[in-house]
């Protein structure tokens, strides 16, 4: 089996002048840094901007005060050690507090932080949650990334949920297809055991997380065809990223490329303020307006993308903008009142996050809402 070769220190990457080594690693002590050979090997070092850099390389702007690490209260819905339940049919179990590589502006990089214990060894308690509440029809296994396990580990996780009769739906989030494809080109036993736990009745979600363009290789997009023919379904999801996927232009390339290819978008997100990512996010009405741009611009399967808020309260979709206001939806929601809740927001240019934005109390005329260009 192919094996990609790990970095975990900046000091280590020999492309990386030394006048930025003093203040990539006091980035580096507060958010770890990881990534590999692979993945490396796609950076432009020539440009600074580079996107894929963007993506995994310490960034100044990190060493901004900014945001909380928990910035949707992921606690307050963690019932047992390892197991999130926010939404009344859906469970999520962090299985794992590694990922092939570490994204810049994650929202949950307070679990690669040292003395972290959010992510529990073994499942037992986890699994007997879900089995005592037969309202969940569907389990997410996140993380950090679940394809960093063995297969024999992730197969004992996957058999154990498969003899619950009231889970249908098991959902793997993952980075491995853009991060290290090794994992899944190489590992027939992987595709062998998710073919047997994804059947017509009861399939297995793998949800991809490209968030450009250019981490759809060849050698990529072949992983992705192997999890197809296993029997997988595979969809994307992404925040929008300044200075990665912010250009609308790149934002089409990607949202086109995914449906060709089979995977194509399921959520696009607005990023959380979640600690040192002010460098990377976008004011809610900026990010709306790109993605509508982009939508606006495919078709069929690339278009049906959902823009949404990861919020303590719920998942809550951006409709649409107007010179006055932001109208907002709960997609999903914590409270089972406020499932599809309808919100009229003051337009705040310079809003970042639902909290930021004031409430209106007044009735929508939907003839006069129009979608900003």
């Amino acid at each position: 089996m192919a094996k990609v070769k790990y970095i975990t220190r900046v000091s280590k990457l020999e492309e990386i002048p030394h006048r930025d080594k003093a203040w990539m690693e006091e980035v580096h002590s507060r958010y770890k840094f990881r990534a590999n050979d692979y993945y490396m090997s796609l950076v432009n070092w020539d440009d600074p901007d580079d996107p894929i850099r963007r993506l995994v390389i310490p960034n100044k702007g990190e060493l901004e005060e900014w945001g909380e690490l928990d910035a949707s209260e992921e606690k307050s819905v963690t019932p047992v050690p390892g197991l999130e339940h926010k939404y009344r049919d859906t469970a999520l179990l962090l299985v794992s507090e590694v990922c092939d590589a570490y994204c810049r502006f994650c929202f949950r990089k307070r679990l690669f932080i040292d003395e972290n214990n959010e992510v529990v060894p073994g499942t037992a308690q986890q699994i007997d949650y879900i089995k005592k509440h037969n309202e969940i029809t569907n389990v997410l296994l996140t993380g950090g990334d679940p394809l960093i396990l063995s297969t024999h580990k992730l197969e004992v996780i996957l058999s154990q949920l498969r003899q619950i009769d009231h889970v249908q739906i098991i959902r793997i989030g993952t980075e491995m297809p853009a991060f290290n494809f090794f994992r899944i080109l190489d590992d027939p036993s992987l595709l062998e055991m998710l073919g047997r736990y994804s059947t017509p009745t009861r399939r297995i979600y793998i949800m991809a997380h490209y968030n450009h363009p250019w981490e759809l290789t060849h050698e990529s997009i072949s992983a992705i065809d192997l999890l197809l023919k296993a029997g997988c379904i595979i969809c994307n999801q992404s925040p929008i990223i300044r200075g990665i996927n912010d250009n609308i232009d790149t934002l089409v390339e990607l949202m086109r490329k995914l449906s060709f290819y089979g995977i194509p978008p399921y959520y696009f997100f607005q990023c959380r303020p979640t600690a040192g990512n002010k460098t990377f996010d976008l004011p809610i009405v900026k990010a709306w307006h790109v993605f509508d741009r982009a939508r606006r611009m495919v078709r069929g399967l690339a278009s049906r993308a959902r823009f949404v808020m990861s919020h303590s309260s719920g998942k809550i979709e951006v409709l649409a903008v107007d010179q006055e206001h932001i109208y907002l939806r709960y997609h999903r929601a914590r409270n089972p009142h406020d499932e599809g809740r309808f919100m009229i927001m003051k337009r705040d240019d310079n809003a970042y996050w639902y909290d930021d934005l004031v409430e209106v109390g007044i009735e929508p005329r939907m003839d006069t809402i129009f979608i900003e260009t």
